[in-house]
């Protein structure tokens, strides 16, 4: 098929023809040659491609932002590291109550069907100090090989905002309420699945004399596309059958009233924070909530998020100095000198011209860390950190400059905290806005902060 002007129509003979429109030959970058009168789609196609050079994603290091711990990458890796014997327990004990909830049956697979393959994914759960307090081991399906309209359907994943968070520890501070934590185990096996999916078997457990067999998937599995949305659709209904209430602005907040007494629940995919004006109604809610599904009572809430919260006679303070520790370790500046402030407004930062970036993929690694703290607990590093993402396609050596002057001034701020104070017990905004700067780089900027209990929440 091909187009342009019709085969009817004369190119000499039409007075409109004459001359063609400049800003068509811009849109389409082609110099039309009056001699033919059309233009196959190869051409337009060719034509429209852009001249950039193009640089190959490369997904193992790429897309790492802020992952810094040293837990194993796979299997081989945990079995054959100095806590092998931690690990084989974590993973024991996934399998186990995979088996117990009959996640899946072994079947020979159908003609026709694919199988999805699977990973075991190792995480170490940290106590206050920085210490390890469990080793967890997941067996997650590998959900990119999953086919939209085939494996899966709908997806979202049930995540309180962490400002909603704040907020709930700023409520919590304000009125001396108690705040627990649940950890919900094995949380996705609670779903049931509504397609039919295969999966290949989980290494170190193929089952002997069934080697060419597959796992015909009853229930959801860590890893599959579908599997947070199942699980919250179980728990949804379970907990407004309690007599819980959902929240309009933040749909994975529920609240109870019970007489004079208020109970606040948070759900952060498999793990909860149960928030009341006493011990006894979170009591109650937790052996509800135990024998619907099953879970460990974690207590008074300290670590939440790599969040970690420590009450005291002044309030609830939370920090993140465990996390910068890492990130500065990471990026290596256990030596360097520390600077006073996180951004020097004396510096022009303006975009990379050039095209030539320095050390994009590192420098992006450290925003991304950033950002998580920034978005923590860490609101003195938001407007540097911010406008410092703004150049993380090409930074050069400018940026670079002001990046430092961020890990240096982290450096000697490691346990900056968010302290939620007794009063006031009103929210307060604040914004204000920048509307020129010739050092910014741009034509206007504006900035916010919403405080309860005398400290940042937004």
């Amino acid at each position: 098929m091909k187009i342009g002007i019709p085969s009817s129509v004369s190119l000499d003979d039409s007075p409109a023809s004459a001359s063609i429109p400049e800003h068509v030959e811009k849109m389409t970058n082609v110099r039309v040659n009056p001699s033919s009168t059309s233009l196959t789609h190869e051409e337009l196609d060719e034509a429209r491609r852009s001249k950039r050079a193009r640089i190959v994603k490369d997904f193992e290091s790429d897309f790492v932002t802020y992952n810094i711990e040293d837990d194993p990458i796979t299997f081989r890796d945990a079995m054959s590291s100095s806590e092998a014997k931690q690990w084989k327990e974590a993973v024991k004990s996934e399998m186990d109550s995979i088996v117990s909830y009959g996640t899946w049956v072994l079947v020979d697979l159908p003609l026709g069907c694919t199988t999805i393959g699977c990973k075991w994914v190792f995480k170490k759960k940290l106590k206050l100090d920085g210490t390890v307090n469990k080793f967890k081991a997941k067996l997650v399906a590998k959900d990119f090989q999953q086919k939209e309209g085939i494996d899966y359907f709908d997806t979202y994943s049930p995540v309180a905002r962490l400002t909603t968070i704040r907020v709930l520890i700023a409520l919590a501070s304000v009125y001396s309420l108690p705040i627990h934590q649940i950890d919900v185990k094995i949380t996705f096996l609670h779903g049931e699945l509504d397609e039919k999916i295969y999966m290949d078997q989980p290494e170190g457990f193929v089952a002997h004399g069934n080697e060419c067999k597959v796992c015909k998937l009853v229930k959801s599995l860590y890893g599959f596309k579908q599997a947070p949305k199942q699980w919250h659709e179980k728990f949804d209904k379970t907990i407004l059958a309690f007599g819980f209430t959902l929240n309009e602005n933040d749909k994975y907040i529920y609240c109870k009233v019970k007489g004079d007494k208020k109970f606040i629940l948070c759900l952060y995919v498999d793990d909860i924070l149960l928030i009341g004006s006493c011990v006894e109604i979170i009591t109650e809610t937790n052996s509800l909530l135990k024998n619907k599904f099953e879970m460990k009572d974690m207590g008074g809430a300290d670590v939440i998020l790599v969040i970690k919260l420590i009450r005291s006679t002044d309030g609830i303070a939370i920090f993140q100095s465990h996390y910068v520790e890492k990130i500065i370790e990471k990026f290596g500046y256990q030596n360097s000198i520390i600077a006073k402030t996180s951004y020097d407004s004396s510096v022009a930062l303006f975009k990379n011209e050039s095209g030539i970036s320095v050390a994009q993929l590192r420098y992006s690694q450290i925003i991304g860390s950033l950002q998580y703290l920034a978005n923590g607990t860490r609101p003195d590093i938001s407007f540097s950190v911010s406008k410092l993402a703004r150049y993380t396609s090409c930074p050069d050596k400018t940026h670079w400059g002001a990046l430092d002057r961020v890990l240096r001034y982290l450096k000697g701020m490691v346990s900056l905290s968010i302290l939620y104070g007794r009063f006031p017990a009103v929210l307060e905004e604040y914004s204000d806005v920048s509307w020129i700067s010739k050092n910014s780089g741009c034509n206007g900027c504006s900035g916010y902060v919403f405080t309860l209990g005398g400290e940042a929440v937004s």
